[in-house]
């Protein structure tokens, strides 16, 4: 196995393949090829060596990598981005949904494929909810990664910061109304790096561009609704389709949104991001090509079937001992 990182975020596959050398993995079974896409990346999905591709990032780049692999019908795996939904339906625990989508949409600064970037509210309980998730946002202290008192960190680097800031200005223009934060966190020792305000717009209609396309950073669209279809019309109406969630006391509005989402992961009183190990791990639409990574679906595509027929009667030979 022959691993890439990204480009920016080295160090950690470093540390993996470390540890696994260490606990006994024998030399040569995973290797490591750092570098750019263009450079080290791109040779390595288009080698004749290389039977299999397993990709996770953007999706303009998955779909360049799934070409790479079409010629020479190499199995291609791609887990690209997401635009992932909360659904608070009006019988929701607030608390525990506030605290999901704090977590889900400024976690890691919002630097997850499963980031809750989308948050649907019930129109009966939306005021409520906007005042106490602004609250507790707020609350959330911004600084060093590596401090365990820093509930957000800064973004993987500059161009994404700036990327970040141009989809809030684009939410602002668009008519989006900003609830909170909104610019570069630039206080102190933050104005060293690349840091963002934990940012929530509300009464964000959902066919705006911040309420569309992936930010990839600590921006939260809040949307109203006033019924369960319109719900799940909103949380299906966007190009990915990797994680969803619903917070809900009905269970039959539960078993309709598992049902109906058109996610390849769905939670239930829970925020869109975390993951077992041991279940399928992957999307549908613009997230995924179908396959799945983790748990024994993962063992399907890193292999293949071979189908097996061996006659063990020795009917031949009985044939020819009856035969006078």
């Amino acid at each position: 196995m022959v691993i890439k990182p990204a480009e920016d975020t080295p160090l950690s596959t470093y540390n993996l393949v470390q540890i696994l050398m260490e606990a006994g993995l024998p030399a040569g079974v995973l290797n490591i090829v750092t570098g750019m896409g263009p450079e080290s990346g791109a040779p390595l999905v288009t080698h004749s060596d290389v039977a299999a591709v397993s990709f996770t990032g953007s999706s303009d780049t998955g779909r360049i990598v799934n070409q790479a692999c079409a010629p020479s019908f190499k199995p291609c795996h791609l887990e690209m981005g997401g635009k992932n939904i909360m659904i608070v339906m009006d019988d929701a625990n607030l608390e525990l949904a506030v605290e999901g989508a704090v977590w889900g949409g400024f976690g890691t600064s919002g630097q997850r494929c499963t980031a809750a970037s989308r948050v649907a509210v019930h129109t009966k309980v939306y005021g409520e909810f906007l005042k106490r998730f602004a609250e507790r946002t707020r609350a959330l202290k911004i600084g060093d990664g590596l401090d365990a008192g820093t509930d957000v960190g800064p973004v993987v680097n500059e161009t994404q910061l700036q990327i970040v800031m141009k989809y809030v200005e684009i939410g602002k223009k668009e008519g989006a109304r900003l609830a909170l934060g909104g610019h570069r966190a630039q206080s102190g020792d933050l104005a060293r790096g690349w840091f963002h305000e934990p940012t929530i717009f509300a009464d964000v209609d959902a066919k705006m561009t911040i309420a569309q396309e992936e930010i990839f950073g600590p921006v939260v669209a809040v949307i109203p609704f006033s019924s369960f279809d319109e719900a799940i019309g909103i949380a299906n109406g966007v190009k990915y389709g990797l994680s969803a969630s619903i917070y809900t006391r009905n269970v039959n509005q539960a078993y309709r949104a598992m049902r109906d989402l058109e996610t390849g992961i769905v939670y239930v009183n829970a925020p869109t991001i975390g993951a077992e190990i041991q279940l399928p791990f992957g999307g549908r639409k613009g997230t995924g090509n179908g396959h799945r990574e983790a748990g024994t679906a993962a063992i399907d595509f890193y292999s293949e079937w071979k189908t097996l027929y061996v006659d063990y009667s020795d009917r031949l030979q009985r044939a020819q001992i009856d035969t006078p």
